[in-house]
This record gives structure tokens, C-alpha cells and sequence, in this order.
């Protein structure tokens, strides 16, 4: 239960700054350093003249390597610590750069800002940061969906699931938790470069987020402004979703919002038609950015007074 109480400890330094931009300039960020070795591995393993089975062994031991390699770091790191409550306060302090707190709100705040001031072209700018859809094609409605959509699924693997899985573990959970996140978000998509090398990466990131997604949905639901409705739209329309993940939590805040989400969109130039979340519902404005926000906050809070409870109680 110390881990969770380093969990906290991590949400609260998070909370409280951020991963600084001065820092950030000095010595980047854990999660750049881990693309570099991802990164590495993918152009010395992934070749394009290999045979599919070939490239996707060697994604599947790139994928494992990547995994042990910060799970070790981290072992590493925590087992040269102080025992008690040090432990705790430099295992959250260690964890808080792979927590994602403030940077997810930071983001989405920063699109409904000029949302509501009808600045289309800034708010096109802003959703472009944390979405992969082609932006200009992208009015009001579109807007608030993509970063509502965003909002709610990178709280389970931006937030949660790392939180999760530190406090099970500790700091090789967060690192570990990490390494899988990252490495589906650089090779897990379905590309020809990837659909081979990348598809080990995307498994294990599947099962990975599984419980953290719905323990996200499920914060959601509870400090829903409409419960039922959030409650009702996860059970119903969470499967729907093409991911077996992301559903949950997306869906989960389109009920709790009482708007549609998903839907078709568009990605270089191509429609991609995916299924509605809460169809039938009305299209988001900027307003219910704020209101998805309120709701991710207290959520957080939640999951904070949880974690607390299992390390102090």
C-alpha cells in the first residue's frame, strides 16, 4: 500500500507544476527518451524486405525488450532507496513525470479557450496538439468532440492506468506501464510500416489499459453531472468503439456530457467512419469542454482520495 501512497504523491507534484518547459529543455522527458530507443529499434529491426512473420518477430522482441529494459531501470532505481515513508515520497517524486495530470488539462483547456471566443483557426491550432484527424476539417462541433474524445481516453493512459500500475509495483510499474504506452503510440497504428512489426506493441498495450479504462469510465460515471445517462451510454455503447479500450472512458463521458462522440472523421485526406458514441444525442459545443473538465478533475480527485485512503488508512 506504500505505492499508493507514492501514486499521490506524484498526482499532487504533477498537479502542482507540471513537467516544467525549462526543464523539459534541459534534459527532455522520459517519455522522449524512451522514443529514441523505440525509435532506434524501429529502424534497425523493422525492415521493409523482411517476410510479415519475420518483421513480427521482431516486433514482439523489440516490444519486450523495450518493457524490460525500463522495468529493470526502475527495479534498479527503487531498490537503492531508503525503506518507509522516504521511499514513498521519492518513488512519487521519481513517478511524477510519467503522470500526465496537468499537461492533459492544460491542452484541452487550451482549445476551449479560444473556442469560445468563435477563434476557429486558434482552436484548430490547439486540438492539432493532442489529436491525429486532420484539423481543418474540423468545425465547432468537431473541435469540442476531438478534444472531449481526447480528454477522456488519455485519462486512463496518460493518468490512471500508470497510476494503476504504480501502485501495484512502483516505480518499475510506472516505467514499465510506460514503455507499453509509448511504444503503441510510435508503432502500434495500422500502417504498412507497422501492421506487422507494430502488432505486438498494440496487444500488449490492449491488455495493459484494460482495467485502468474502465476504473477511468467508472470515476467518470460517478461524478457525473447526468449518472444514469453516463452509466447507461457506457454499458450500451463502450463495446462499440474500435478500440476495446477507449470505448469506455469515451463513452462513459458522452453520456455523463449528454453528447455524441466518435463518429466519422477524417485522417490525411481519407473518412474514417466510426460508430457514434450516445448517438442520437446533440453535437458538443465549447461549454461542454469545460464541463468534460470539471468532471476529469473531480475524477482525479477521486482516484487521489482512493489512493490515499489505501496508504494511510
Amino acid at each position: 500500500m506504500g505505492f499508493a501512497g507514492a501514486m499521490v504523491v506524484a498526482m499532487a507534484v504533477d498537479a502542482l507544476s507540471g513537467w516544467p518547459s525549462w526543464l523539459f529543455a534541459r534534459i527532455g522527458h522520459p517519455v522522449t527518451w524512451l522514443g529514441r530507443l523505440i525509435g532506434a529499434i524501429d529502424r534497425g529491426w523493422n525492415r521493409a524486405a523482411d517476410p510479415p512473420a519475420l518483421r513480427r518477430a521482431a516486433g514482439i522482441a523489440g516490444a519486450l525488450l523495450v518493457i524490460a529494459v525500463s522495468v529493470v531501470i526502475g527495479w534498479m532505481i527503487q531498490s537503492l532507496l531508503p525503506t518507509g515513508w522516504i521511499e514513498v515520497v521519492l518513488v512519487g517524486i521519481l513517478s511524477w513525470p510519467l503522470v500526465a495530470l496537468r499537461s492533459l488539462h492544460d491542452h484541452v483547456a487550451a482549445v476551449a479557450k479560444p473556442l469560445r471566443a468563435s477563434d476557429i483557426a486558434a482552436a484548430r491550432e490547439a486540438v492539432s496538439r493532442i489529436v491525429g484527424r486532420d484539423p481543418t476539417a474540423l468545425d465547432e462541433a468537431g473541435i469540442a468532440r476531438a478534444a472531449i474524445e481526447s480528454l477522456a481516453e488519455n485519462a486512463s493512459d496518460g493518468i490512471v492506468a500508470p497510476v494503476f500500475w504504480g501502485a501495484l509495483f512502483g516505480l518499475p510499474g510506472v516505467l514499465g506501464y510506460k514503455a507499453i504506452n509509448t511504444l503503441d503510440s510510435m508503432i502500434g497504428h495500422r500502417s504498412e510500416r507497422h501492421e506487422a512489426f507494430g502488432s505486438a506493441a498494440a496487444r500488449i498495450d490492449d491488455v495493459a489499459n484494460f482495467i485502468p479504462a474502465r476504473l477511468t469510465a467508472f470515476l467518470f460515471v460517478l461524478l457525473a453531472p447526468r449518472r444514469s445517462e453516463a452509466l447507461s451510454c457506457m454499458t450500451r455503447d463502450a463495446r462499440r468503439h474500435r478500440s476495446p479500450n477507449a470505448g469506455w472512458p469515451e463513452a462513459a463521458m458522452a453520456g455523463a456530457l449528454g453528447v455524441r462522440l466518435s463518429g466519422p472523421r477524417v485522417y490525411h485526406g481519407s473518412i474514417t467512419n466510426e460508430p457514434w458514441l450516445n448517438e442520437g444525442a446533440r453535437d458538443p459545443l465549447a461549454a461542454d469542454i469545460g464541463e468534460g473538465l470539471t468532471v476529469y478533475r473531480r475524477a482525479m480527485l477521486l482516484l487521489a482520495g482512493v489512493l490515499a485512503i489505501l496508504a494511510f488508512a
